[in-house]
């Protein structure tokens, strides 16, 4: 039975079974975008912001969580699922090092866009993925911060991705907008 306060777009993952699915899917979609390394200026990005606010949008606060907990707790377990590993090392020192804010501040952000997202239109959810990229990057800042002198942890830590991460959230926004209408379309029915 659903719970009647239960957001709509959970309400469509009652079966436990299909919840774990859609989690299972998730963090390996997650672990995907996180190898997916595109060449871009001043660095390569990976396909990570896209994948979280994605999610989050998708699946609601609930379910994104619940994708990005069990991706970190697959790292955790020294899968290499992360960016960079197992080069970069793997497991909990992965997690532990200058990259673990950034991977805090998405379990937060999940949850962030996907509440604030919930039954908004383009902008709404525009303005909510940019509300979690200020988390993630506040979060992955001050962790930084204990490696990175003060001086340079905008330098490090913020201005090489701030321009990937926005295209990311625009492909998002735009993918949101655009998507529901196509499979409206493909289904044979009118927008």
């Amino acid at each position: 039975m659903t719970h009647p306060t239960a957001n709509p777009i959970e309400r469509r993952f009652t079966s436990p079974v299909r919840t774990a699915l859609t989690i299972i899917a998730g963090a390996a979609l997650m672990t995907i975008a996180a190898k997916t390394q595109i060449p871009f200026w001043p660095v390569p990005m990976t396909l990570h912001t896209l994948a979280v606010m994605a999610l989050a949008i998708a699946f609601g606060p609930r379910i994104a969580v619940a994708i990005f907990f069990a991706y970190l707790v697959a790292g955790a377990a020294g899968l290499p699922v992360f960016s960079g590993s197992p080069e970069r090392g793997i497991g909990l020192a992965y997690m532990a090092g200058p990259t673990g804010g950034y991977l805090a501040g998405y379990l937060v952000a999940s949850w962030l866009v996907g509440t604030l997202a919930l039954g908004r239109g383009l902008v709404g959810r525009t303005g909510a993925m940019l509300a979690g990229l200020v988390i993630v990057y506040a979060l992955g800042l001050a962790w930084l911060a204990a490696y990175v002198p003060l001086d340079r942890l905008l330098s490090v830590g913020v201005i090489p991705f701030l321009l990937g991460d926005l295209v990311k959230i625009g492909l998002v926004a735009a993918g949101g907008a655009t998507l529901p209408a196509v499979f409206t379309q493909l289904r044979g029915q009118r927008p």
